[in-house]
């Protein structure tokens, strides 16, 4: 069941600044309103991300959970809390992520959908071995053609991504897959920066 909530052309994502344990996430539409909370449970062997309608976390809509504990290649299973039914995962280019991120997308069968890629090899190794101060932007493709676009903007103290799925004119692209992939590169990429 898709909601209102994933119906939105953009999206902001916000990591919230001074959570003591694990990390949390606010999700707006374009309007700026609140449309997603996201909460990353703290001491965790296994990455364990939900995503909630708000604040409350009273109604769950979908976990991204890490299939192993540790592993440099992870996947991520995405599943619909209210029908329990896989959606999709993502899956990290080990080695490749060194140099350039790239994570794969997959339906629910682990068949590839997609490739998230970091914009730029020598702007991903600036970014890695000099200074993070520069602004990581990712692009969602299938087939040769874009996705989706996930932009991290400049502020040193507040990550802040800008999640555009306007390119995906034919709505190939499951919206819950895309929030939850922003969701976790905020989350796992995020401390790179």
């Amino acid at each position: 069941m898709t909601t209102e909530q994933f119906t939105h052309p953009t999206y902001v994502i916000r990591k919230k600044v001074f959570k003591a344990f694990g990390a949390a996430f606010h999700v707006y539409d374009p309007q700026g309103e609140l449309v997603f909370y996201s909460k990353q449970k703290a001491f965790k062997l296994k990455e364990d991300i939900r995503l909630y309608s708000d604040e409350s976390m009273s109604t769950e809509l979908l976990t991204i959970q890490a299939r192993q504990i540790v592993d440099f290649a992870a996947a991520y299973d995405v599943v619909d809390t209210a029908t329990g039914q896989k959606i999709g995962a993502m899956k990290r280019k080990g080695w490749k992520s060194l140099l350039r991120d790239e994570w794969i997308v997959m339906d629910a069968n682990d068949q590839e959908l997609a490739r998230i890629t970091e914009d730029s090899g020598a702007l991903a190794f600036v970014r890695r071995f000099l200074t993070n101060l520069i602004p990581q932007t990712y692009y969602v493709t299938a087939d040769g053609k874009q996705l989706a676009v996930m932009k991290q903007n400049f502020n040193p103290f507040v990550l802040k991504i800008t999640v555009d799925f306007t390119p995906d004119t034919q709505g190939r692209f499951d919206r819950r897959l895309g929030i939850a992939a922003a969701i976790l590169l905020a989350a796992i990429e995020g401390r790179q920066t």
